[in-house]
């Protein structure tokens, strides 16, 4: 689902208007519509006050960049290499 398609279906979930949002946002609303048509994108302060005017709560988390993490494992895993292997004996049988 696109942007513009989940506000829509956020908006319908509500029960409310398109201008009835829009007010609520401080937009106006042929902006909200384009929105939903996908002929716009909102930022993330736009989105945040139609989120609000809906009665949602935006939030946002750090995705880690996927280089820092890809060296981060090969440092953890030449760690892992350099250790001293004891195989430890197995235990009896419980019979």
């Amino acid at each position: 689902m696109t942007v513009g398609d989940e506000l829509r279906a956020l908006r319908l979930r509500s029960g409310r208007s398109q201008a009835e949002v829009a007010a609520a946002a401080g937009l106006p609303a042929p902006v909200l519509s384009a929105y939903e048509r996908n002929r716009r994108q909102p930022g993330a302060d736009i989105a945040v006050r139609i989120a609000a005017a809906l009665g949602y709560r935006l939030t946002f988390s750090r995705v880690p960049d996927p280089a820092v993490q890809a060296r981060r494992l090969v440092e953890v895993l030449t760690l892992a290499e350099a250790l001293p292997y004891r195989p430890r004996p197995l235990g009896r049988a419980r019979w």
